[in-house]
C-alpha cells in the first residue's frame, strides 16, 4: 500500500503569495526582482513588481493577503517555474525502486512534470497518477507514453495491426507513444496513425533497426521528438550505411552495444558541411524535438565519477546498487572490462554529438532536459540536475538551460498554456531555492553545493528549499529525508553497504 506523510506539504490554498523573490523565468528573459507571485485556486494571478535591489520594499504595491491565504515569505530567494523531465521512467523490479522513493526524489529537485516514457503499462500509470491528483502521495505529473506493442496479445506485423494497437493506445488514454523500432511499414504506419490522433511520440532508435530507419526516416513520418543520439548520427553517414561493426560483435554482449556506441559520431559528417546542415534543416522545419538525455551516458566517459558521485551513500537503495554493478544480464551494466579506451573515445563522441545539439538549438530548434534515471549510476532528481550542468557544458547559456527545462518541455508536450513559465493563468509550479542557480547549478542537487565561507569555514549550500506543485508546497529537504530513511531501513533489514565493484 502507498503511504504519504502529509508532514512535508502544506496546501492547496484559495491564495497563496510568494513575497520578494527573484524571477527566473523559463522565456529567456533575464532574473528580475523582487517580486510577489500571486496565485488563486492554483492558477498564477499576477506576477508584482514590488521594488529594486537594496530599496525598501513597497508596500502599497504588494497584493494584498485574503483570509484563509497563505504567505510564503521567499525574500533574498530564486524562484523558477517548475522543471519537466522528459525521459522518466517510474523505478522498476529490477531497480526495486517504488514510485513513492521515485516520486520524492523527483519533487525533492524541483521536477513537477514527468514525461514517463514506457512503464509496466497504461493501466499502472494512470493508477499512479490517480493516487497523485487524489493528494494520496506527493508525486509530479505524470506525461504517460506506451512502449510501442505494449499490451499486445501476439507481435505487430502489419501496418494495419500498427494503426489498430495505435488507435487503442490512445482510446485508453495514453498521451503518447514511446518506438525502439521496427520494420519501416510498420513505423511508417503507426507514427502516421498516431500523428493523426493529434498524440506525442518519442523514440529511442535501437540498433537492432536503426540501418533501415533513422530519425530522418522517423520525422518525416510525424515523430515529435527522439531520444538519446541514436538514430542521428546514423543519418549523418557520408561513407556507409550502417556503423562500423567490429565482426565480433554481438548485441547481446553490452560492453560491445555500448563501447562500439562510443565511436559513432566520429563515423558522422563533418560538423559544419553540407551534410550536417542539410539534416538539420530538415529537423528544423518539421519543429522536430532533441532530448539529449547527455546525464545517462556519463559514466561511459567517467565511470569513477559517476559510480563515487556522493548522494549514492545515502539516497541509493540498496537494490538499486546491485543493479548497477557490471552484470552480462541487467541493461547497462556494461562495465564488463571497461577502460581507458573506452573513455577517451566516449570523450569525443560527447564532443561531437553536444556540438550538433547547441547548434541545433542556436538555429532555433527545440531542445528539451531528460533524465532517463534509474540506470548506469543516475539517480532520480540527482540526475536531472546533472543533465542541467552537461547542457550547460555543451554550450547553453544558463538561461538557455532554464528554458530547456521548462518551456521547451511544456511546448514539446503541448501544454505550453499552462506550465514551462510564470505568468498569469498557468498553473502554479514553482522551485525555490535560496542561491541562484546562474551562477551554479549545482546549488539545485539535494546534497547542495560547496563553499567556503570569509571565516575558511567549508559549508554547504542550497538544494532546493520548496517545490510547489499545483499550489502545494513541499518542503523539499523535508522530502529528501524520507528517502533518506527508506533507504536507511532498507540497509538494516539487508544488512547492506555500498561498496565499489570487486571490492567487496
Amino acid at each position: 500500500m502507498l503511504v504519504h506523510s502529509q508532514e512535508h506539504m502544506e496546501g492547496p490554498f484559495n491564495q497563496l503569495i510568494i513575497r520578494g523573490v527573484t524571477l527566473i523565468n523559463g522565456n529567456g528573459a533575464p532574473p528580475m526582482g523582487p517580486v510577489d507571485i500571486s496565485v488563486e485556486n492554483n492558477k498564477i494571478t499576477g506576477v508584482h513588481n514590488v521594488g529594486y535591489p537594496g530599496v525598501e520594499i513597497n508596500e502599497s504595491a504588494r497584493p494584498k493577503l485574503k483570509d484563509g491565504g497563505k504567505e510564503l515569505d521567499a525574500t533574498g530567494m530564486y524562484l523558477l517555474p517548475g522543471f519537466i523531465d522528459m525521459h522518466g521512467h517510474i523505478g522498476g523490479k529490477a531497480q526495486g525502486a517504488t514510485p513513492e522513493y521515485v516520486f520524492k526524489l523527483w519533487m525533492a529537485h524541483g521536477v513537477t512534470t514527468v514525461r514517463e516514457v514506457g512503464g509496466p503499462g497504461i493501466e499502472w500509470t494512470q493508477d499512479l497518477q490517480k493516487k497523485i491528483e487524489n493528494k494520496e502521495m506527493a508525486g509530479p505529473r505524470i506525461i504517460s507514453y506506451t512502449v510501442f506493442g505494449n499490451g499486445s496479445e501476439k507481435p505487430i506485423t502489419t501496418p494495419e495491426e500498427a494503426r489498430e494497437w495505435v488507435r487503442k493506445n490512445a482510446d485508453a488514454g495514453a498521451d503518447g507513444i514511446k518506438f525502439f523500432g521496427a520494420a519501416p511499414g510498420i513505423m511508417k504506419a503507426a507514427l502516421e496513425e498516431n500523428a493523426r490522433l493529434g498524440k506525442g511520440s518519442a523514440m529511442h532508435h535501437a540498433q537492432l533497426s536503426v540501418g533501415r530507419w533513422n530519425v530522418l526516416n522517423s520525422a518525416k513520418a510525424g515523430l515529435t521528438s527522439m531520444e538519446h543520439w541514436y538514430g542521428l548520427p546514423e543519418a549523418l553517414f557520408d561513407d556507409k550505411t550502417v556503423q562500423h561493426y567490429p565482426l565480433d560483435y554481438n548485441y547481446q554482449n553490452e560492453q560491445h552495444r555500448f563501447a562500439e556506441a562510443g565511436k559513432l559520431w566520429a563515423q558522422a559528417t563533418e560538423p559544419g558541411s553540407e551534410h550536417w546542415n542539410q539534416t538539420m534543416d530538415t529537423l528544423l522545419a518539421l519543429d522536430f524535438t532533441l532530448d539529449p538525455t547527455f546525464n545517462i551516458y556519463e559514466a561511459s566517459r567517467d565511470l569513477m565519477r559517476a559510480r563515487r558521485a556522493e548522494w549514492h551513500e545515502t539516497y541509493t537503495l540498496p537494490s538499486l546498487w546491485k543493479f548497477y554493478q557490471p552484470s552480462k544480464i541487467s541493461h547497462g551494466s556494461y562495465w564488463h572490462y571497461w577502460g581507458t579506451e573506452e573513455e577517451v573515445a566516449w570523450r569525443e563522441n560527447f564532443r561531437i554529438w553536444m556540438q550538433f545539439v547547441n547548434d541545433y538549438k542556436n538555429r532555433g530548434g527545440r531542445v528539451t532536459t531528460g533524465s532517463d534515471s534509474g540506470f548506469i549510476f543516475q539517480l532520480y532528481g540527482f540526475a536531472y540536475v546533472r543533465e542541467l550542468e552537461l547542457l550547460r557544458e555543451a554550450g547553453f547559456h544558463p538561461l538557455e538551460v532554464i528554458r530547456a527545462a521548462t518551456l521547451n518541455g511544456a511546448e514539446a508536450i503541448g501544454m505550453e498554456d499552462k506550465l514551462g513559465t510564470v505568468e498569469p493563468g498557468k498553473l502554479a509550479d514553482f522551485v525555490i531555492v535560496e542561491e541562484n542557480p546562474l551562477q551554479n547549478f549545482k546549488v539545485l542537487y539535494g546534497t547542495g553545493a560547496i563553499k567556503l565561507t570569509e571565516d575558511n569555514e567549508v559549508v554547504r549550500v542550497g538544494g532546493v528549499k520548496y517545490t510547489i506543485k499545483d499550489g502545494i508546497i513541499y518542503d523539499s529537504k523535508g522530502l529528501l529525508n524520507e528517502v533518506e530513511q527508506m533507504v536507511e531501513k532498507a540497509k538494516e533489514e539487508e544488512d547492506f553497504r555500498i561498496t565499489q565493484p570487486g571490492m567487496d
